[in-house]
């Protein structure tokens, strides 16, 4: 008798079990996939490495160049993307160079604009023309789909300051008037300054 009510108790539990799955519709529906935040979404909903998207690297300068696919092959793919990427990297020094005398000329009222933006203009070409042949590539990724090619490229942040340092430097000599300026103001230290927060 004991066995008879037991086996009818798991028997109502199991027809009260399969009521409420029946009267919910059938199985939950699956849950939705998780966000990867590894990843970031390019055009075409590719998902990419997250650089891709936010080019940088540890504190230094980095750039992000692109080439599409080549009949040349990759070798060629490869050197265009560099090629993008360093274009993009003088860019960048160009912007980080100009901020750096607006902020110092701010601070200590040496050289006039007209003379500032020359001498940011012919720094930026020469810290470019010194760093750029030193940039290299630090990451590289290939989209499956259109099989363009993704490198993430950088420059040491270490050897920016210094070639910043020597450059403006020497270039502020060439303005004997903007040269003397600076002597005067004993500026040196906030100059040193501004191109270790800019580079």
């Amino acid at each position: 008798i004991i066995m008879n009510k037991t086996l009818s108790g798991i028997a109502l539990a199991t027809m009260v079990t399969f009521g409420f799955t029946a009267c919910g519709g059938g199985a939950a529906p699956a849950a939705p996939a998780a966000k990867n935040w590894d990843l970031c979404t390019i055009e075409g909903g590719t998902e990419a490495p997250p650089w891709v998207c936010m080019p940088e690297i540890g504190g230094g300068i980095a750039a992000l160049g692109i080439a599409q696919k080549s009949p040349a092959g990759p070798g060629f793919q490869r050197t265009e993307a560099m090629a993008a990427g360093r274009d993009a990297l003088a860019r960048q020094i160009a912007v980080k160079v100009k901020n750096m005398f607006k902020n110092f000329t701010q601070q200590t009222g040496v050289g006039s604009d007209a003379v500032v933006d020359k001498l940011s203009s012919n720094v930026s070409k020469q810290i470019s023309n010194q760093m750029l042949n030193g940039s290299k590539q630090a990451k590289y990724w290939v989209d499956a789909k259109t099989g363009d090619m993704y490198l993430l490229v950088v420059l040491d942040p270490n050897a920016a300051v210094e070639a910043t340092k020597n450059t403006v430097k020497s270039s502020m000599r060439n303005e004997k008037a903007l040269w003397q300026q600076f002597q005067a103001k004993k500026a040196n230290a906030e100059l040193d300054a501004e191109i270790e927060k800019e580079m």
